[in-house]
């Protein structure tokens, strides 16, 4: 395809000034952008589910400390609390950073993992990537549109009891890499979201009955070797519409992914991972 992939080194200073050049940026388009932004939460669930799925709160990696897994939680439990609930009308659109507002350890976030540059380090925060990964994936479920996501730009581990498609997630950082979604429906929809002691788990409910079904699945998946030396990954993923009698409707193209890899690929024995 032609692309090529490369580590970027930053000097402290211009990822710094770059940072907040970004943010003000954000901040501007907010009230600028035209947008309907939603802002509506109710404690009452709607009435049908459209799709749900749970992601495992604690994960064993390779060189990173369980007590970041459990900071994670901590700041997983605070965005939770501030999306559980909201409301998407027709024609608003659902913004992840402007409904969470800023990760600051004033609003009680702590010191989570967080990748830098392809780099596991910490940060305020860190771990709520988990997640926009989640609002993202169950989205694809739904009639909902995405309008704004990130792709992961490094893959930092191996595919140990990946159970979605590599490049499924949306990665985020306050506020400039937001994950965006519009309800072009005619409908009201809702988000829904829990911890348990094992998961984090997500829905999205609507005020009418599902008249579709989706199946987001990896179409082309491929690895390079790069002109540096090191290898990148790549594939393209794309959905399978069904309607009610489970006849295919259509066959949609979602997004394509590119990542520099940080890992060896084609490891035999993953169970150090």
């Amino acid at each position: 395809m032609g692309l090529l992939l490369k580590p970027k080194k930053r000097n402290k200073w211009r990822i710094l000034f770059g940072t907040k050049y970004y943010q003000m940026k954000r901040y501007w388009n907010w009230y600028t952008d035209g947008k309907k932004y939603t802002t509506h939460r109710q404690s009452t669930s709607l009435n049908h589910l459209v799709f749900t799925h749970k992601t495992p709160l604690l994960r064993k990696l390779k060189d990173v400390d369980m007590w970041l897994q459990h900071n994670k939680v901590a700041n997983l439990t605070i965005a939770v609390k501030k999306l559980n609930g909201i409301v998407i009308k027709p024609g608003e659109t659902f913004s992840y950073w402007r409904s969470i507002g800023n990760v600051t350890k004033r609003e009680g976030y702590v010191d989570g993992m967080i990748l830098h540059y392809g780099q596991v380090t910490t940060g305020i925060g860190g771990g709520l990537c988990q997640l926009s990964n989640l609002i993202y994936w169950m989205t694809l479920h739904t009639p909902l549109t995405v309008t704004e996501r990130y792709r992961h730009s490094y893959d930092v581990f191996p595919d140990s009891n990946r159970s979605q498609p590599f490049g499924s997630g949306a990665t985020c950082a306050y506020n400039y890499l937001d994950l965006q979604i519009r309800n072009e429906t005619n409908f009201t929809y809702q988000l829904i979201l829990t911890l348990t002691d094992t998961h984090l788990v997500g829905e999205w409910r609507s005020e009418v009955p599902s008249t579709r079904t989706y199946e987001v699945n990896e179409k082309e998946h491929w690895m390079t070797l790069e002109y540096w030396g090191g290898y990148a990954r790549h594939n393209t993923i794309h959905r399978r519409v069904y309607n009610l009698g489970e006849e295919l409707i259509d066959d949609e193209f979602v997004t394509e992914n590119h990542a520099i890899m940080m890992y060896e690929p084609f490891l035999e024995d993953r169970s150090s991972w």
